[in-house]
């Protein structure tokens, strides 16, 4: 199956929840997808966020992980998920928070500044530190992390153009074949 970065895969609103999304359907462990355990499209992602992601003007082009530093960036990944998610739902705790930081300074340790190690960490402090965390939500449709940033909050999909329509054209199914005899 071929697979490019286009812009809706960085609809997080911040690179830390464009990374933490880059594991497809997580929820769902039989069909889930870590673009990342591919080394190319792992390497690929940094040219991609520079174009699509929504903080590229704060970190510019960034560069691909070193190989010795993976490990500890896609421990980053995984924290920031872990952690963003379950403050979205009201259950994140100073344990998690703790291992963030730990994760982040992890990732800082070895990336080189102009990394996507070391822009994901920033981009994560950043969400720690973000003013109004209640806009941080999770998609009814994919279960992606994203900020929702629209006037009255109202968001409910990472994507209007892509979960958003999924979302609807499965209720108007599920209508129609209700109203079936």
């Amino acid at each position: 199956m071929s697979f490019t970065w286009t812009p809706h895969r960085f609809s997080g609103g911040a690179l830390a929840l464009d990374v933490a999304n880059s594991v497809i359907l997580r929820h769902d462990a039989e069909r889930s997808i870590d673009r990342f355990a591919s080394t190319a499209q792992l390497d690929a992602f940094p040219a991609a966020a520079t174009e699509f992601c929504a903080e590229r003007a704060l970190f510019g082009d960034v560069l691909p992980v070193h190989q010795e530093n993976r490990p500890a960036f896609l421990g980053l990944r995984e924290a920031v998920d872990r952690y963003f998610r379950q403050r979205v739902l009201g259950e994140a705790d100073d344990a998690m928070l703790a291992d963030l930081l730990e994760r982040i300074a992890s990732a800082l340790r070895g990336a080189r500044s102009d990394g996507l190690d070391a822009a994901t960490a920033h981009s994560a402090l950043r969400l720690i530190a973000m003013p109004d965390p209640d806009r941080m939500k999770i998609c009814r449709n994919c279960g992606w992390l994203f900020i929702d940033r629209s006037k009255n909050r109202s968001r409910a999909w990472c994507d209007m153009a892509v979960c958003g329509n999924r979302a609807k054209a499965n209720r108007h199914y599920r209508r129609k074949k209700e109203e079936m005899p």
